[in-house]
């Protein structure tokens, strides 16, 4: 299930306030990928425990740059098969064929059940030198209780689902899965953040809501991605037909418009490293 965003869902008491680079000695040692090896480009930036040892939440970079990352949420739970068998579109090949088109750099968040259905995707996103794909979960169930109508999923089955979706991601072709997780539904309590911390993986929420879930009207979505957009925002859309039809569209006009303005598309991977001074 798919289910509507809002542009704040978080207490803003778990605002990043300082970011440092993934070298920090303590920084807990990933899951991702188990077969890496140790290069350059298997060490993408992480944040790094706050005080008290909670890991910080992304958002947003710190930087004056006109520099912007479009993420996509690659959303399906584990219970929706049912739906995908009898015609329902999940996926969104035009969506990322424009992207390509306007060479628009992305990263889509993606559930192992999304994978695992659609495994030719999944590997042609991870393939390609535009894309990065990251952790949506295997389920898409939600972290917490009273996340917009998701089921919850146990506290005792977090760590395996976070594993598990990465272990699909592996499986359908993507070598290089990033060290980002996003929550399904944007939900979480400080022992879901306390859990993905563990893992070594930094949690990326977003500054901006483009609204494009069950969205009626695309220039509705296109006002609400420019209004929102600073230096360093991160935008959050889907690459779901079934529950985001006009995000293609939208993405159309928007890419050109930021153009304009002097904006620079760019992955997570590169805010964060910008944050934390490694751009």
């Amino acid at each position: 299930m798919v289910i509507p965003l809002l542009r704040s869902i978080v207490p803003t008491c778990l605002l990043v306030t300082a970011l440092t680079s993934c070298q920090a000695p303590d920084t807990p040692r990933p899951v991702w990928p188990a077969t890496t090896p140790p290069t350059v480009a298997s060490t993408p930036p992480v944040l790094v425990p706050g005080p008290g040892g909670l890991m910080p939440v992304f958002r947003h970079a710190t930087t004056r740059e006109k520099i912007v990352a479009l993420t996509f949420d690659a959303d399906m739970t584990a219970d929706q098969g049912p739906r995908a068998a009898a015609g329902e579109h999940f996926d969104n090949p035009r969506l990322l064929e424009t992207l390509r088109a306007l060479k628009v750099p992305a990263t889509v968040f993606m559930t192992g059940r999304w994978a695992d259905e659609y495994p030719r995707q999944a590997r042609a996103i991870g393939r390609d030198p535009l894309f990065e794909v990251a952790n949506h979960s295997y389920s898409h169930y939600a972290f917490t209780r009273g996340c917009y109508g998701l089921r919850a999923l146990p506290a005792d089955r977090m760590r395996s689902d976070v594993e598990h979706a990465y272990t699909a991601i592996r499986r359908a072709g993507v070598a290089h899965p990033m060290p980002y997780f996003r929550f399904p539904g944007g939900c979480f309590d400080n022992r879901a953040l306390e859990m993905v911390g563990s893992l070594g993986l930094t949690a990326v929420q977003w500054d901006v809501a483009s609204g494009d879930v069950f969205a009626t009207d695309a220039d509705t979505v296109v006002r609400q991605v420019l209004d929102g957009v600073r230096p360093g925002s991160v935008v959050i859309m889907h690459c779901t037909r079934s529950a985001a039809p006009l995000t293609e569209r939208a993405v159309r006009t928007v890419v050109p418009e930021l153009r304009k303005r002097g904006y620079r598309f760019v992955k997570v991977s590169t805010l964060i490293g910008a944050s934390a001074g490694r751009s």
